[in-house]
């Protein structure tokens, strides 16, 4: 089964939420603001997805800007960045949808379609 961490007042969620429902795709909700993924997992969400770091913030939230992370993260190792993305769910970008061999980040819907 999938994990979903989502955050239940972002609009984006609400839809790919809907869109797992109505794709008939069971999954595991993680409300990431009150239980963001720990530093390992996140280590390994990471790594499964071999994806850039970068692309895990949420580079327009509230958070991501009031600690103008924008000029902080080039400066950061690795492991003070996966610290810093654990220590606050909002700062991760959402939805974040970890599956046995796929890690989806955000809600596009034509990518999606490509793993359910």
């Amino acid at each position: 089964m999938i994990k979903v961490y989502h955050y239940p007042k972002c609009t984006t969620c609400k839809r790919a939420l809907k869109w797992l429902k109505e794709n008939n795709v069971e999954c595991e909700k993680k409300d990431i603001k009150e239980q963001p993924p720990v530093f390992e997992e996140m280590k390994e969400i990471y790594k499964k997805s071999g994806l850039p770091l970068k692309k895990f913030f949420n580079t327009s939230g509230l958070v991501y800007k009031e600690l103008k992370l924008k000029d902080k993260l080039a400066d950061m190792s690795e492991d003070e960045q996966l610290k810093l993305l654990c220590s606050n769910g909002m700062l991760i970008k959402r939805p974040l949808v970890i599956g046995s061999d796929f890690v989806l980040v955000g809600f596009k819907e034509n990518e999606w379609g490509k793993f359910f």
